[in-house]
């Protein structure tokens, strides 16, 4: 095992702060090392593995696809990419889909669809978007531009120009921020990256409004929460409206690279032959794991009923520790998507569960991340309980 982290520091550039810890196979919500040590994964990827490591109806559907055809670009038609495309159409808010390979590309691919738009239907003054401070959408330069976090752009300006930043859920300060020069408003209906942090309950429901009041478009980072996450398919469910555009990744291909950009036709048809495109976007593998991803979700509900079921039963749990630990400052959750906000640093806390046996995951420094399968069982959470409860002990008394 110690080869390989060796190679790795050895011939990959240096862009990750990798626990000490190789994957060798995984299995449901467990993965092993290559000595076949289990770890308890309540990290999914970060958000990738909604249906748990190598299942069954995912692997055998790229399996089955891989020897069929693999790729042939997007000068032809093949059939899992317009069925990937129909499932999501008819699941969603959406008329059109375009697929690409990465959450970061999604949101490249609505920046630039979003100006497009607005280049046609206000002319070329019309191009900035409002984004969230604290928000992620990704390392492209538009994207990282978009991503309100300072500590993100260091070394890569002169950043693309066209960005406005606001406090995330403060209204009124979107509403400050609107100029005769701003063409949208792009927010991740749940911060991710940003903490775990859940708006108020009239946040999305009152940038609708704004949107709609000033002829704007709203565009929801949707790569994270999307996909079941939060106990619906996609969180706007969960506020009753609808965006404009909509960016999807991670959990899409269970592992699989795709991403998604999703739009209504009216913004849809800014995007004509030669304004954008992307090679491997939507290749008959990828969409092949995503279809067979979407079918079981899809099917009688069970797992975005489990998550919501075991999401409200580990905000519970967690609460509890809360109770017993000072260190511990809050618990917030929607569905599987949990964060725990202490006052100590988390890094030591991941460190000390990787060597219990258990994947987390720290953002923001001091907000443990909870991302797990949404296939994760009582007997899963009550696990990592118990051994959080432990380490919180020895680490601060």
């Amino acid at each position: 095992m110690d080869h390989l982290i060796d190679e790795t520091q050895q011939y990959l550039m240096n862009t990750y702060t990798r626990q000490p810890l190789v994957i060798h196979k995984g299995r449901g919500t467990r993965v092993y090392d290559p000595d076949g040590k289990e770890y308890l994964d309540f990290v999914g990827g970060v958000a990738v593995n909604n249906l748990g490591h190598c299942h069954p109806s995912v692997t055998v559907a790229f399996q089955k696809q891989a020897q069929r055809l693999v790729h042939v670009s997007n000068l032809y038609y093949t059939e899992p990419q317009v069925k990937l495309a129909q499932l999501l159409v008819e699941h969603s808010f959406a008329d059109k889909v375009f697929f690409c390979n990465s959450g970061t590309e999604a949101i490249e691919a609505a920046i630039k669809l979003v100006r497009k738009h607005s280049h046609d239907t206000h002319g070329p003054d019309r191009h900035e978007i409002i984004t969230m401070e604290r928000s992620f959408h990704g390392r492209t330069l538009a994207a990282v531009t978009a991503t309100a976090q300072p500590k993100y752009h260091e070394g890569f300006e002169p950043l693309v120009p066209g960005f406005r930043y606001v406090p995330y859920n403060d209204l009124k300060a979107v509403a400050k921020a609107v100029t005769d020069r701003t063409a949208a408003v792009l927010v991740e209906p749940v911060q991710g990256e940003g903490g775990v942090r859940i708006p108020d309950d009239d946040y999305l429901p009152g940038l609708r409004k704004l949107c709609d009041e000033k002829g704007l478009l709203l565009i929801l980072d949707e790569v994270q929460t999307g996909i079941g996450r939060t106990g619906k398919m996609f969180c706007y469910e969960h506020y009753g409206i609808e965006p404009d555009v909509m960016a999807l990744a991670k959990g899409l291909g269970s592992g699989l690279p795709i991403g998604a950009l999703l739009a209504k036709d009216h913004v849809a048809k800014a995007f004509t032959p030669g304004t954008h495109a992307a090679t491997f976007g939507g290749n008959p593998l990828a969409c092949a794991a995503a279809i067979a991803t979407l079918e079981v979700l899809l099917e009688e509900g069970f797992v975005l009923d489990n998550c919501r079921r075991m999401g409200a039963y580990f905000v519970e749990r967690l609460k509890g520790l809360q109770l017993r630990h000072s260190s511990i400052v809050s618990v917030r959750g929607m569905g599987l998507m949990v964060g725990m906000e202490l006052t100590i640093d988390g890094k030591p806390i991941v460190q000390d569960c990787l060597e219990a046996g258990i994947l987390i995951n720290c953002t923001m420094d001091r907000v443990l991340r909870f991302v797990p399968p949404l296939i994760i069982l009582k007997e899963d959470i009550d696990l990592l309980i118990d051994r959080l409860d432990a380490i919180l002990k020895k680490r601060t008394g």
